[in-house]
């Protein structure tokens, strides 16, 4: 449609030249020029091809182009006045979206609020520990203490859990679950940084609990020896989120529809050489699961593991990280998670793409018959 669109614009005001122009950025564009750089290349050529027109209206480059100089100046000035006023809207949107005491979150305050830790307010000696997260708009006191209140499963303690592992207990999440069935090997510690040699054989679950312990000793750490799987709905129903890092699609299809029957959201992540991916799937809010997009596993040899295929040692930690992100935006209801949307990074060449995602009616897992369509 935006093509159709567009030739009709074409065709009614002549502007075939528009074609020469999007062809010059488009080069620069593949080039490497982005943002205000591409926008000021396209503002000299527009100035150039007036000027051209003004200089010699009877000329045959003046004939080509068919617009005057006088109509491209005021397009120029209306077209960027109008991106201004579309950027001035986005950034007065993002300085008053409803910080952490204001938005719902994923725990509320309950009343009475628990008296005990690790449930009770952010007490004097959390304050300094977690200061820069109180001076933060979006999350303040009442984000924090939400932090503190909150139940979170992370399935996987590997390249993706460890860092997510971390800055969890780091942000003074209260009570969180590792679960993971492998034990620590030496050739995973060139990722997996929340290990360390001399816990060599170690369950990781173990092992991740000790290091989140001696990080911050005021969050409570459970580790769960073994998987996760579609029968763990009630485990599942106990927390208020699920961060899936785990390696194979199986574990992660589990996970997924253990998750979508008890309508906890589930924020998962997934990596292999130096790309990765990250979602939050939630279709008891009107977000897709996982099964709406990947209904079946990809063919033999199209998803290989990172044992298979091998993976660059901080990418594990970019996006592990970016999931611990997207948990603690949901737990404190600030900004806009990753809900229908899928974020993709391109570590080789430093590009990021966000695409739209939407449930589908015939999901096998949330789809008509299963949950509401969102």
């Amino acid at each position: 449609m935006p093509i159709v669109i567009a030739g009709v614009f074409l065709w009614l005001t002549k502007g075939w030249w528009l074609l020469g122009l999007a062809a010059v950025l488009g080069w620069a564009h593949w080039l490497g020029l982005r943002g205000w750089k591409l926008l000021a290349l396209g503002v000299i050529l527009w100035l150039a091809v007036a000027a051209g027109v003004h200089h010699a209206p009877a000329s045959r480059f003046a004939w080509a182009v068919q617009w005057s100089a006088n109509g491209m100046i005021w397009m120029l000035v209306i077209g960027l006045m109008a991106l201004g006023a579309g950027q001035m809207l986005a950034f007065l949107h993002r300085r008053n979206a409803a910080p952490g005491h204001d938005a719902p979150g994923l725990v509320p305050l309950r009343r009475p609020a628990p008296a005990v830790a690790p449930g009770g307010p952010v007490s004097d000696p959390e304050l300094d520990r977690y200061a820069r997260h109180i001076i933060l708009r979006e999350i303040g006191g009442p984000g924090q203490a939400a932090l503190k209140r909150a139940k979170v499963l992370v399935v996987g303690a590997g390249g993706l859990g460890a860092p997510v592992c971390l800055y969890l207990a780091a942000a003074g999440v209260g009570r969180i679950t590792v679960a993971d069935d492998d034990r620590v090997s030496l050739s995973n510690l060139q990722r997996q940084v929340i290990f360390r040699s001399s816990d060599d054989g170690r369950p990781k679950a173990d092992a991740a609990r000790d290091a989140m312990r001696a990080l911050n000793p005021l969050v409570e750490i459970t580790p769960l020896n073994r998987r996760v799987t579609e029968a763990d709905t009630a485990l599942i129903a106990g927390h208020d989120l699920v961060i899936d890092g785990s390696d194979s699609f199986a574990s992660r299809q589990a996970v997924n529809v253990a998750c979508a029957r008890a309508g906890v959201p589930l924020v998962a992540g997934a990596i292999a050489q130096w790309e990765g991916q990250l979602t939050v799937w939630d279709p008891a809010r009107g977000a897709p699961c996982m099964a709406c997009l990947f209904p079946e596993a990809p063919a033999q040899g199209l998803a290989p593991a990172c044992a298979e295929a091998g993976v660059v040692g901080p990418l594990p930690g970019v996006i592990g990280s970016m999931m611990a992100l997207e948990a603690i935006k949901l737990i404190a209801g600030a900004g806009e998670p990753l809900r229908g949307r899928m974020l993709i990074f391109d570590g080789l060449y430093s590009e990021n793409r966000l695409m739209k995602i939407s449930r589908r009616a015939d999901c096998p897992v949330c789809g008509s018959g299963h949950l509401p369509p969102g």
